[in-house]
C-alpha cells in the first residue's frame, strides 16, 4: 500500500477513535483514562497530519500557506477506482 494511503488511513483511524471518545467524555467527563487517550489519539493524529499536509499538500483549506497547491482538488476522487 502506498504511504499516502496509508497515511490518509490512519487520519481516518484517529478521526473514528477521537469521536468515540468524545461521545464517552460527553457522559463521562471526568475519566482521567478517557482524557488520557484522548489526549493521546489527539497527539498521533495531529503528527501524522502534519506528515500528510508535508509530503502531499493540504487536506483542508487551512492548512496551507496561500503558496502551495490547491491538492485537495486533484484525484482520485472518492468514486474512482484508484481511490479505493
Amino acid at each position: 500500500m502506498h504511504e499516502k494511503t496509508q497515511l490518509m488511513m490512519m487520519i481516518r483511524k484517529y478521526d473514528f477513535a477521537l469521536y468515540d471518545l468524545q461521545l464517552y467524555l460527553d457522559t463521562h467527563p471526568n475519566c482521567p483514562e478517557a482524557l488520557k487517550l484522548w489526549n493521546k489519539y489527539q497527539g498521533m493524529r495531529k503528527k501524522a497530519v502534519q506528515t500528510y499536509v508535508q509530503k502531499y499538500g493540504p487536506i483542508q483549506p487551512d492548512q496551507t500557506d496561500g503558496n502551495a497547491p490547491w491538492g485537495w482538488n486533484q484525484g482520485p476522487w472518492p468514486w474512482e477506482k484508484e481511490a479505493n
